[in-house]
């Protein structure tokens, strides 16, 4: 079809492209003059291609069409006016002209907010949704018949920017080019505009835009953020902009009295704190004064900030190449000065994005923002912003963290202690602590943040923020992979301290902990961070609605805010399996560590500032598990719950998850991991193996072997030589190098184990070795041994999840006898088999009802396999592709074409 466009801007320029490609033929475009030299988008692309472009700086005089433009204009013999962005009024004789007539894009849900001004009434309106219309024109104000109608809804902060970013401008380049295909067809609908819900508003001017600060707080954001741009909300002679709802509790700042405010503002860090008449508040990040200049809101009591710098030969050298960039861009300012305004001098938005990118491309390394250039408007002021930012004077402010440092390990490791919400590290609300204690010796580390209810939420408005509107939940995966890979660099750089911070803290050991805690958690965020970019979903071939086509497809989306509990015998490596995957996935996540073993956790979320993840896209509330994680189990806005623990306590979880909002769960529960040796294994192997499987990380593992069948003919021997290598083991300070078996992680589960034994003792098992507290300072349980274990005991049931080997004989050759044995359990986490029969091997892991089966080996787990149990030990997978589907949904998407 033979078009003609009538418009302009960068829309415009979309338009004409996207229909040339869907091979309409766009015989004339028509748009506004040169400005200050510079053709219109729209213009530029046209005239590269070839296309006659028309400039008229209008199309009628007094109400009359001008003749000769007329004339231009049916020349070019369009058979459709598509009007994409037109700013000047066109005469009915060229509306009409075209075979089809013509259609025009306007940026509401017509017939609501008639009008130029329609994005920013949305907002000032409070209305719920958004979008777009495509209608015929007619001699009315957007008032034809509604061809194609979009909507979307309308976010607590959206803006005008986000509004039309995010939905408006992509979404009406795609309607335009359905529009005119529609008319091609010969399908495209008429359908009337009704009178009702009708509102026309004109475009406001500065006299108007006053803030009333007699209302209640949504309704000034709304005025606020619907008057950005043009001509901007304003309250004694200071321009606010910028404004988003305070979410979580009002931060302390600085009075400033506002004017017709019943409560003065407050000045923080975050901007402008207003009050509405509701009591409720709401923020403003940057304010502009009369002369144009814009500052962060933050800095608004602070000292002169324009001061001059004096600058190195270095810096002249780029201040002189940006004053050539600033003359490129203003072609008609005879001189750039320091006093030259960029704005009073002609530039408009697009010069905006020009400038940042000019100056990016030209001085490498130094990161700019098209607010940056509203907020230094002069020449001047521009280079002393720039400078500072190449300096690194301009930073964001450092993050503060109330350190408490120990002298260990032959270093001085540096531990933060505070919730960390928001990006900051704070006292919990009620100013509550507790003790977190070394089980080396039994003292006291420090006084670590008891997180309540209002933390917790708190904490989950942040990330919520985070994920909704933070930079977070736009960027592109690769860089989000990019953060992620930074982050586990930096893991690997702190990694001594990290295992020093998780001996004192957990009792590992700690070659243990360097290796394992710390070691395991930098390649699962690596594997994790090399996922980002590669979670995709696919298409699917479906009956096709005749004489129409289809295309279905899926998309992987992040849910939105993920809570990780974890438990304390891993403390780090288990928030990296969650978080890793939850993070790559796009989610954001609050996370509460352990109780007794808090402080990894919080060391980890130093590293994350250090790595340049964004404020609240992680949030670590240390505190009880009734408390802090039942909250998280009832929070509305949680969406997912990954839970690591014993089974009664995730049984409760699930039950508070499916009551509170349906939150997707996945669970990592008890075990009671069978082990089976046949006669016929590496007995050497089988030995170091099966030691390894029951005291490894001192039994405080989930896949710990939990019950040991050893062939009959091989018991005897086994056992023996079991013991032998037990009496060389040394226990003793998790620190030296040298020890093999460190305390248990807190004095509640030493008395646990003691009582553990005590009542495998009663019931007339054997105790062949151990099943007492050592005798020294600390939390240290002898490595135990148990055999002639009937089935019926206690100790055969129960997980000890501790240092204690439960070993049973079997006959020998009785394959399906033990299967039966070793399935007789509600768990069904992991298990074991060692065997040089390859076709027993596999008959017998075929068997065994465990989400991980080892063969010949055990413990062995890595990042790329997925984990998780089976039965009562709980459903769901950490590491491995399997991990992502955990944090994702699926979405499917039909196209009718």
């Amino acid at each position: 079809m033979k078009l003609a466009l009538i418009g302009q801007s960068l829309f415009g320029q979309e338009v004409y492209t996207n229909l040339r490609k869907q091979g309409h033929k766009v015989v004339g475009v028509f748009t506004v003059p040169d400005k200050d030299g510079k053709a219109d988008p729209l213009a530029v692309v046209a005239e590269k291609d070839g296309t006659p472009v028309f400039k008229f700086p209008r199309w009628r005089v007094k109400g009359k069409p001008i003749p000769e433009v007329v004339e231009a204009y049916k020349a070019v013999g369009a058979e459709l006016n598509v009007m994409p962005f037109c700013s000047q009024f066109v005469p009915m004789n060229v509306i009409g002209f075209p075979k089809h007539g013509s259609i025009i894009y306007h940026p509401s849900v017509l017939p609501r907010h008639r009008g130029a001004s329609a994005i920013n009434w949305t907002l000032i309106e409070g209305d719920k949704k958004a979008g777009f219309s495509i209608f015929w024109a007619d001699d009315g104000l957007d008032t034809g018949p509604i061809l194609l109608q979009k909507e979307c809804p309308v976010e607590p902060n959206d803006t005008v920017d986000t509004l039309y970013n995010r939905f408006l401008f992509p979404e009406g380049i795609k309607a335009m080019v359905e529009a005119v295909q529609l008319i091609a067809d010969g399908k495209a609908p008429k359908i009337h505009q009704s009178e009702e819900g009708a509102s026309y508003e004109g475009i406001q001017k500065k006299s108007n835009a006053k803030v009333n600060m007699a209302q209640p707080a949504e309704v000034i954001h709304n005025w606020i953020r619907g008057h950005d741009k043009v001509p901007g909300a304003w309250v004694q002679k200071l321009l606010f902009w910028i404004s988003s709802m305070l979410s979580g509790s009002v931060p302390a700042g600085q009075p400033i009295e506002v004017e017709g405010a019943s409560h003065p503002g407050l000045i923080a860090k975050s901007g402008l704190i207003l009050f509405g008449s509701d009591g409720k508040a709401l923020q403003v990040k940057n304010l502009q004064f009369e002369d144009r200049k814009m500052i962060s809101a933050s800095k608004y009591f602070s000292s002169d900030e324009a001061a001059s710098l004096d600058l190195t030969d270095d810096e002249k050298k780029m201040a002189e190449e940006i004053r050539a960039i600033w003359k490129g861009i203003l072609s008609n300012v005879p001189v750039i000065d320091d006093t030259t305004d960029f704005f009073k001098s002609g530039a408009a938005s697009m010069d905006v994005v020009r400038l940042v990118e000019e100056v990016k491309q030209k001085c490498g390394g130094v990161q700019l923002q098209n607010e940056d250039v509203y907020m230094a408007t002069t020449f001047q002021s521009f280079i002393q912003m720039f400078v500072r930012r190449l300096r690194g004077e301009d930073q964001e402010e450092e993050l503060v963290i109330d350190y408490v440092t120990k002298d260990v390990n032959n270093m001085t490791v540096k531990m933060p202690y505070q919730c960390f919400i928001n990006g900051n590290f704070e006292d919990a609300e009620d100013g509550k602590t507790y003790n977190t204690v070394n089980p080396t010796d039994g003292s006291v580390i420090c006084k670590v943040s008891y997180a309540s209810v209002m933390d917790v939420d708190r904490a989950v408005s942040a990330a919520k923020e985070a994920f909704d509107n933070g930079p977070w939940g736009k960027m592109n995966p690769r860089d989000r992979g990019r953060l992620l890979y930074r982050l586990a660099d930096l893991m690997e750089e702190h990694q001594e301290e990290l295992a020093t911070i998780e001996t004192i803290d957990s009792g590992a050991v700690y070659t243990l902990a360097l290796k394992t805690h710390v070691g395991m958690s930098i390649q699962t965020f690596r594997y994790f961070a090399g996922w980002c970019d590669k979670i995709q979903g696919s298409t699917i071939p479906i009956n096709q609605a005749r004489p129409n086509r289809n295309l279905t497809f899926t998309k992987k989306e992040p849910l939105g805010v993920c809570a990780i509990v974890i438990p304390w015998n891993y403390p780090l490596m288990m928030l990296a399996w969650k978080s890793a995957a939850c993070l790559a996935a796009g989610n954001t996540l609050v996370l509460k560590p352990a109780q007794v073993t808090p402080l990894t956790a919080l060391k980890f979320a130093e590293l994350t500032v250090k790595a340049g993840i964004p404020k609240g896209v992680i949030n670590i509330v240390p505190g009880s598990g009734g408390l802090v994680g039942q909250r998280m189990s009832d929070h509305p806005d949680i969406r997912k719950l990954g839970f690591t623990g014993s089974t009664p306590i995730g049984k409760q979880i699930m039950k508070s998850c499916a009551v509170s909002n349906l939150k997707k769960v996945s669970l990592e529960l008890g075990g009671k991991s069978p082990l089976i040796i046949f006669s016929d294994c590496d007995t050497d192997k089988a030995v170091r193996m099966g030691m390894s499987s029951v005291y490894f990380n001192k039994g405080e593992n989930c896949i710990a072997a939990g019950r040991l069948f050893v062939e009959e003919s091989i018991h005897d021997e086994y056992i023996r030589r079991v013991v032998e290598e037990i009496k060389m083991m040394k226990i003793g300070d998790p620190l030296d190098r040298s020890t093999d078996h460190g305390p248990q992680n807190h004095k509640a589960h030493l008395d646990k184990l003691v009582e553990y034994c005590e009542l495998g003792v009663k019931e007339g098992a054997t105790l062949v070795y151990g099943g007492r507290q050592v005798d020294r300072q600390g939390f240290f349980m002898e490595p135990t041994v148990f055999t002639d274990v009937e089935d019926h005991m206690f100790i055969a049931k129960e997980e000890s999840f501790g240092p204690v080997m439960v070993v049973s004989k079997f006959k020998d050759g009785d394959v399906d006898g033990v299967l039966s044995r070793a399935n007789n359990t509600e768990f069904g986490l992991a298990s074991g088999v060692f065997t040089r029969d390859i076709n027993k091997a596999m008959y017998v892991s075929e068997r065994l009802e465990a989400g991980t089966v080892f063969v010949n080996t055990y413990n062995k787990t890595d990042v790329a396999a997925p984990f998780g149990g089976f039965k009562q030990s709980g459903f769901g997978k950490d590491l491995g592709e399997e991990a992502l589907h955990e944090y994702l949904r699926t979405k499917a998407v039909t196209v009718e074409y």
